[in-house]
């Protein structure tokens, strides 16, 4: 019944935001902004006529897949650095100085860097959402690996566990709950990243679409381009939030 409730909620916030829109545009005369039935017309349209090379969906599969590639592969080495960072003294006191200088600078902040090392092309594209994503995951692994109830760690010594399997039966699970908070970060700074890097030099993808849009002026495409980032960033939450309740019910911590 309480998620029933929210979303109707949900339902009752989209039609009162479409309805101001429509009662905006209709008491200020504008010809410049379109009208909520011309975006969704033309998003629905889009999604079988082409949009340049791809229809609307071609172009949300295309920025998936540069988002995955980067993301899985941040994931991959961010989780493993953080791990042995929270265990390992040593690495830990060669690397933690240098992302806590990493940790404020934005992920836009390495566009002009990104460019001028790797072209305007794809590998641009990915070294962005890498460094997006992997600073959130190293960061969030250490953490948890940090952050391992010592009292568990000196029962399994007395039981004459070793430091390997420590490492692997009690650190590396304590720490998951607090790797699934790095990947929602990371998620969230790999979409945006690849939206704009997308804008800044592509011939596909959602970034396209809405550039593309703009430089001929047809904001009903610029904003079905919108709608489409907002629907599948949403999707993309929703999925890892359900992919940790799975995961983590052992331990409770599921969201």
């Amino acid at each position: 019944m309480k998620k029933l409730k929210s979303a109707l909620y949900g339902v009752i916030s989209f039609g009162v935001l479409l309805l101001l829109w429509q009662l905006a545009i209709t008491l200020t005369g504008s010809t410049r902004f379109p009208t909520p039935a011309a975006v969704i017309v033309r998003f629905f349209r889009s999604m079988i006529e082409p949009m340049g090379p791809y229809r609307l969906w071609g172009h949300v599969l295309w920025s998936l897949s540069r988002v995955m590639v980067g993301f899985c592969t941040a994931a991959a080495l961010g989780i493993i650095l953080g791990l042995t960072m929270g265990w390992f003294d040593t690495v830990r006191a060669i690397f933690k100085p240098l992302f806590d200088l990493l940790r404020p600078i934005a992920p836009l902040a390495w566009i002009p860097l990104a460019i001028l090392w790797l072209g305007i092309e794809e590998k641009s594209k990915y070294f962005l959402i890498f460094i997006a994503s992997f600073v959130p995951f190293t960061l969030n692994a250490y953490a948890g690996a940090v952050k391992t109830n010592r009292q568990l760690i000196g029962a399994a010594k007395m039981l004459g566990a070793n430091d390997t399997q420590i490492f692997f039966k009690i650190v590396i699970p304590s720490a998951v709950p607090q790797i699934f908070s790095g990947a929602q970060v990371a998620l969230s700074n790999a979409w945006m990243t690849m939206l704009a890097a997308e804008m800044i030099r592509s011939s596909y993808g959602i970034g396209w679409v809405i550039i593309a849009g703009q430089q001929v002026n047809d904001m009903p495409q610029m904003i079905s381009g919108m709608i489409a980032i907002g629907m599948v960033g949403f999707l993309l939450a929703t999925g890892m939030r359900l992919m940790e309740r799975r995961l983590l019910v052992w331990n409770n911590q599921g969201r």
